[in-house]
């Protein structure tokens, strides 16, 4: 099995540094949000394609060879979108198997990108049609998480942020997991502890470290959409396993107070998956020390504007 190392992390930030946007941080303060701690956002949901999906997706194409057939993936939406806009910055065609599940928010941001979108019936349906068309093309595919340039390319994240500020902790969003892995590697040895967040319905590492390897997982929860993987794989597994401080669970209720409280406190408008981590934190999944440094990564922007209202006015 490939593993990632945190040299290949400083290699895909070099390689994708021309192509992705230095998001900042908004350092709330000791006692932000009315805490006894320092909570301090990192808003990668401003980052190209509206998720931190972009970082990934360019180290993917920028470090292996694409044919004429292009790139392909799998993906509920952001990862999609991600692929199809690296694919058009390289000058390559991108084909994207989206299930019927997938919002048509993200499913029309992807044809803005120059992307083609294929709806299946469900993620087993799309993954069938997905492989049916390497097979048939030669199309390069691009893992939403469990490969090593996908988790080298999210871990550049993590190397931007630490030198943006120093922390004591981060709390990260999880659905496949390729995010925590390369921001796990990254922090690993470094005295900050990785916190990671998955919502009830939709728990793949939650339940792969609690089994001792990695499982399936039935997905119901309002941020299935982005944090809908069904298992995380062996690569995810064992790079968080060694590394990850623990996996804290929120209910679905406490994702839309987050979305709703990072609007009225913040004007910040997030997808559900993106205001996973800060559910966390607002709702006592996990609670910081006093003065602890602690932050919180806001990564995903991607919703349909009408739900948006619904939850936060």
């Amino acid at each position: 099995m490939p593993s990632v190392t945190r040299a290949e992390i400083r290699a895909a930030a070099g390689r994708v540094a021309p192509h992705i946007r230095v998001t900042p941080v908004l350092d709330l303060g000791p006692g932000g949000l009315g805490s006894d701690w320092h909570p301090v956002l990192k808003l990668e949901y401003l980052q190209h394609s509206g998720s931190f999906k972009a970082r990934g997706a360019f180290n993917s194409l920028l470090s292996r060879p694409v044919g004429p057939a292009g790139v392909t993936a799998i993906s509920g939406g952001n990862h999609g979108a991600a692929v199809a806009l690296a694919a058009a910055k390289l000058g390559h065609r991108a084909r994207v198997f989206v299930p019927q599940s997938a919002p048509e928010a993200k499913r029309a941001l992807i044809r803005r990108y120059g992307g083609e979108v294929v709806v299946a019936p469900d993620f087993n349906a799309a993954l069938a049609r997905c492989e049916d068309y390497i097979a048939e093309t030669g199309a390069l595919k691009v893992h939403p998480f469990a490969e090593p340039a996908t988790i080298a390319g999210q871990g550049t994240l993590a190397l931007e942020w630490q030198g943006q500020c120093d922390l004591d902790t981060v709390v990260i969003a999880v659905g496949g997991g390729g995010l925590i892995a390369g921001i796990a590697l990254w922090y690993q040895d470094q005295g900050v502890r990785v916190i990671g967040v998955e919502p009830e319905g939709s728990c793949a590492l939650h339940a792969a470290l609690a089994s001792g390897r990695a499982v399936d997982v039935v997905i119901n929860s309002v941020a299935a959409d982005s944090l809908g993987a069904p298992n995380v794989g062996q690569l995810v597994f064992d790079l968080c396993a060694a590394r990850v401080d623990r996996v804290v669970l929120v209910a679905d209720s406490a994702i839309l107070a987050a979305q709703r409280a990072l609007w009225q406190e913040c004007r910040i408008a997030t997808e559900p998956g993106g205001a996973t981590a800060f559910a966390a934190v607002l709702s006592g999944a996990y609670q910081p020390q006093p003065g602890e440094r602690v932050g919180i990564l806001i990564c995903g922007a991607n919703q349909d504007l009408a739900k948006l209202a619904a939850v936060t006015l």
